[in-house]
């Protein structure tokens, strides 16, 4: 009974944030290169976890949004030059980034995992010295390579993630640091490959990015998580991704 109440007060709460947001027209960022997070199917249409979790907040807020996509460098620069108001996109909560955005609460849960092919003789991170690691620039996993393993291994990083998994398919690089999830999605249609070492837990949440001084659109979309998380709404886009709660 104690839980019941707890959760009916917290959904009361989101509705009322959320109807806050009623009306809002919203531009909303993705990158459309980070599958199954964010990418283009074949008409160019942006799709992914990210793209419909924005559509269900939206929808909870009876927003009227616009998505578009937009290079992961340029991303935070033009969410601060006011080409679009939110960014979901995959982010990490950063102290670095919270000195130029806010961020709502998580809408998912991250870490970290090394790929590389099967029978490559690298079991984990002790076995890499020398070789070339590759990872997204301006990520967690590129942060965390050149934070932890510079100097002992060559850091290759690259502007998209696909582009990474791409090197690594041609040989040019030996393995890969990725967030754990899209790197699980890509292994999947990718059977030569596996993880390898361990999961590295950095206590990574993810987050939507606004302007520092949007804290209305900010508490509405944490609202709206809320909210989404309650009503089964985020259970099904999960379900449709992934065979466990990324949240």
């Amino acid at each position: 009974m104690f839980k019941k109440t707890i959760m009916s007060f917290i959904l009361a709460v989101a509705m009322v944030g959320t109807a806050a947001a009623e009306g809002m027209k919203i531009r909303i960022a993705t990158e459309g290169a980070y599958p199954p997070f964010n990418m283009k199917d074949a008409s160019g249409e942006l799709i992914g976890f990210d793209v419909d979790i924005a559509k269900a907040l939206c929808k909870q807020m009876q927003a009227d949004c616009t998505i578009v996509s937009q290079d992961w460098d340029g991303i935070i620069p033009a969410l601060l030059a006011n080409k679009y108001d939110a960014i979901i996109a995959s982010m990490s909560i950063t102290e670095e980034r919270l000195k130029k955005v806010d961020f709502t609460g998580r809408y998912y849960s991250n870490y970290l995992r090394f790929g590389a092919k099967k029978g490559s003789g690298i079991s984990g991170a002790e076995d890499m010295t020398g070789k070339a690691v590759g990872a997204q620039r301006a990520t967690i996993a590129g942060q965390w390579l050149e934070d932890n393993l510079a100097g002992k291994v060559q850091v290759k990083l690259y502007d998209k993630q696909t582009a990474a998994y791409a090197d690594m398919q041609s040989g040019r690089i030996d393995a890969i640091l990725s967030d754990a999830y899209p790197l699980f999605d890509w292994l999947k249609e990718n059977a030569d490959y596996e993880y390898v070492g361990d999961k590295i837990d950095i206590n990574d949440q993810i987050g939507i990015a606004v302007r520092k001084d949007d804290a209305q659109l900010r508490d509405a979309l944490s609202a709206a998580i809320l909210a989404i998380r309650e009503n089964g709404a985020y259970a099904e886009i999960n379900a449709k991704y992934f065979p466990f709660d990324i949240y």
